[in-house]
């Protein structure tokens, strides 16, 4: 069976159609993580159980939207991808606000974690935007490899810098990611079919 330039024509119109739909969704989520993601910069000099109960907040705030946002946009592609990202974001807050005094280097390896699993699918939501032809998946590949070299600075400096990383770091990834969502929502809604 081969693939003629009409089918692949119409395939991303569909895509095309499906993202501009919903492109407000896209802009709303990735305006929301800029914002959390330049308080999360703003706020590490405070004390450590402050930092870290924010944190729980932030990731866990940012959960619950990317996860509204995800269901609200169900038939765009990488659907499994971001639901699986907006979970593990309501994991990390529930654990980091339930257990505020585990420590810092806990909460730094939990952040490495969620860094690499975060990076791994953010790269695959974006390969899923490739291979349903949307533009600017480039974006979104590209926070996922800034996560994984997020992970690997974290990592790479342990145990001194824990005490000021975190925060920082966490709000670099949010930064990022509201940044690649607002371009992919401001391609979704120029590209209107």
């Amino acid at each position: 069976m081969s693939i003629h330039s009409s089918d692949i024509d119409r395939l991303e119109q569909r895509v095309t159609s499906a993202l501009h739909g919903s492109w407000r969704f896209l802009l709303i989520e990735g305006i929301i993580l800029v914002v959390l993601g330049a308080a999360a910069v703003i706020l590490p000099p405070i004390a450590t159980l402050a930092v870290e109960i924010i944190l729980g907040w932030l990731f866990l705030l940012n959960g619950l939207v990317g996860l509204v946002m995800t269901f609200l946009m169900r038939h765009a592609p990488g659907f499994w991808w971001s639901l699986f990202s907006a979970v593990l974001a309501i994991a990390l807050g529930v654990a980091l606000i339930a257990w505020p005094a585990g420590g810092v280097l806990s909460l730094t390896l939990l952040l490495i974690v969620f860094f690499i699993m975060e990076g791994v699918a953010t790269i695959m939501y974006a390969l899923d935007h490739k291979r349903e032809l949307s533009g600017r998946w480039g974006f979104m590949l590209a926070s996922g490899i800034i996560d994984l070299v997020l992970a690997a600075i974290i990592y790479a400096g342990l145990p001194g810098t824990a005490a000021w990383a975190i925060g920082l770091l966490a709000g670099i990834n949010m930064l990022f990611g509201g940044a690649a969502l607002i371009g992919l929502a401001l391609h979704a809604r120029d590209s209107a079919a």
